[in-house]
C-alpha cells in the first residue's frame, strides 16, 4: 500500500501509527506543517526506509510560521522531500492570502536553488494560483497536487504543465471528485489518507486507510484491483525515479 501524504505527527499517539505502517510495509510520505517539526518528524521513522519525511510549511499556517523560512532553508538540504506547501483559497485564509504567496513563492525558489524536490502541495480553492507560481518558478521539482478540487479546465492545465496527483477515500467519495479523477493520466496518480485530517467512517484516516482508495478505483477506472496495485507500484517507482 502507498499513503503519498499522511500527518504522523499530528497523531495523538504518531509512534505508534509510523510502526503500525512499517510493520504492514506501506510505503509512507509524512508530511510537516512546520519547518519546527521536521526534527521531531523524522524521529518517528529514523529506521523506517519505506517512511520518508517531507519538509514542508502549510499554507494555512504562513501568516504565523513565516518566520520559519530562514529555518526551512537550512534544513532543505537534508531531503528530497517537500510538504505539505502550497497555496489556500478559503475564506478563512483570505486576509493572509499575501503571506500565502510569500511563503509559496520562497519555498518553490529554494527548491530550485537546489536542484528540485518532490512537491506535496495544497490548492484548496486555489488551484489556478498553485499553478501560476510553479509555472513562474520553473525547476521547482515535481509537484503532487495533494486531493486536487479544482475545475476540470484547472485539472487539464495541471496535467500539461507535468503534475502528479494523490487521491484518498475521502475524495473518491464524492461525485467531484471521482469525475476528476477519472480524468487524470492513470500513469501519474497514487494513493494518499491526508491523516488525521480526513476521515474514514466517523473515525481519523489512518495510512492503511489508503486501500480504501485503492477499492474506490476500482470502480471509477473499471479495473481489477490487482492491476490497480501493480500500476500504483510502477508509478512510485517512476516518480521516485524522478529525485
Amino acid at each position: 500500500m502507498i499513503d503519498l501524504h499522511c500527518h504522523l505527527d499530528l497523531y495523538p499517539k504518531p509512534q505508534q501509527v509510523a510502526d503500525e505502517s512499517q510493520a504492514r510495509g506501506l510505503y509512507v510520505l509524512s508530511v510537516t506543517t512546520a519547518p519546527s517539526a521536521w526534527t521531531g518528524t523524522v524521529a518517528l521513522a529514523r529506521d523506517a526506509l519505506r517512511i520518508q519525511t517531507a519538509l514542508g510549511l502549510h499554507p494555512q499556517l504562513a501568516h504565523q510560521r513565516k518566520s520559519e523560512l530562514a529555518l526551512f532553508e537550512r534544513l532543505l538540504p537534508e531531503t528530497r522531500y517537500v510538504g505539505e506547501i502550497g497555496l489556500d483559497g478559503g475564506p478563512e485564509y483570505k486576509s493572509h492570502w499575501r503571506d500565502q504567496v510569500t511563503v509559496f513563492t520562497r519555498i518553490l525558489e529554494a527548491c530550485r536553488s537546489i536542484g528540485g524536490r518532490m512537491l506535496s502541495i495544497h490548492s484548496r480553492r486555489a488551484a489556478a494560483a498553485v499553478l501560476d507560481r510553479l509555472e513562474e518558478v520553473p525547476g521547482a521539482g515535481t509537484p503532487i497536487l495533494h486531493w486536487f478540487s479544482g475545475s476540470q479546465r484547472e485539472l487539464l492545465r495541471a496535467i500539461d504543465i507535468g503534475c502528479w496527483f494523490t487521491v484518498g477515500p475521502s475524495m473518491l467519495a464524492g461525485e467531484k471528485g471521482r469525475k476528476l479523477v477519472a480524468n487524470m493520466p492513470r500513469d501519474r496518480v497514487l494513493t494518499e489518507s491526508d491523516g488525521p485530517f480526513a476521515q474514514v467512517d466517523g473515525r481519523p484516516a489512518y495510512p492503511w486507510d489508503a486501500d480504501l482508495a485503492v477499492t474506490r478505483l476500482v470502480e471509477v477506472w473499471d479495473m481489477p484491483k490487482p492491476e490497480i496495485e501493480q500500476l500504483l507500484l510502477n508509478n512510485l517507482r517512476s516518480l521516485t525515479s524522478f529525485i
